[in-house]
């Protein structure tokens, strides 16, 4: 086994920024000061997939509306796990590994900027898109094919349950399982 096969063998927690990571970063300033985001389904899909089956799924963004935080709860993503308005992801990445007993190195983190370099490297793999900036090119594992809000989480995500046997569905049963 090569090192990031041993890697996402270890795996049992996926954590995602928003901003350039389930979007493309682009925002749109709304008239009420929230800012519209645009999201891929398919990323969504697998976001959910991956809780559904067994995965422990959080976001840690500095990203802060009601849309944000409702999107994340339609995922699955238990809201414990939702950390927006962050501003020092490192501390609320290890606090997030405390609160589900996890290691560091059982985590697969998703970023794309400068604040996500720290959990990029202290994570057991980090991921980022083909957009990202250098400094997080540098600090990942794995650069997805993938821009971020156009299918990077799907990919990555479709490929570490690949890897561990999860990404099995019965689209006969797609109504029992989500």
């Amino acid at each position: 086994m090569d090192g990031l096969d041993e890697k996402l063998s270890r795996i049992k927690a996926v954590v995602f920024d928003i901003d350039g990571v389930l979007t493309d970063g682009r925002m749109i300033p709304l008239a009420d000061g929230d800012l519209l985001r645009i999201v891929d389904a398919k990323d969504s899909f697998a976001i959910r997939a991956a809780g559904r089956k067994g995965l422990i799924v959080g976001i840690i963004s500095g990203g802060k509306t009601f849309a944000l935080e409702q999107r994340c709860l339609h995922v699955g993503i238990r809201p414990e796990n939702i950390f927006l308005g962050a501003r020092g992801k490192m501390a609320l990445f290890r606090f997030f590994c405390e609160q589900n007993s996890l290691a560091p190195e059982e985590v697969m983190y998703f970023g794309d900027d400068i604040p996500d370099t720290q959990v990029l490297r202290a994570c057991g793999v980090g991921v980022v898109p083909s957009d990202a900036v250098e400094e997080a090119k540098e600090a990942a594992d794995i650069i997805s094919s993938k821009p971020g809000g156009k299918g990077c989480v799907r990919a990555e995500v479709e490929r570490l349950m690949k890897h561990k046997g999860l990404w099995v569905f019965d689209p006969d049963k797609f109504d029992e399982i989500f």
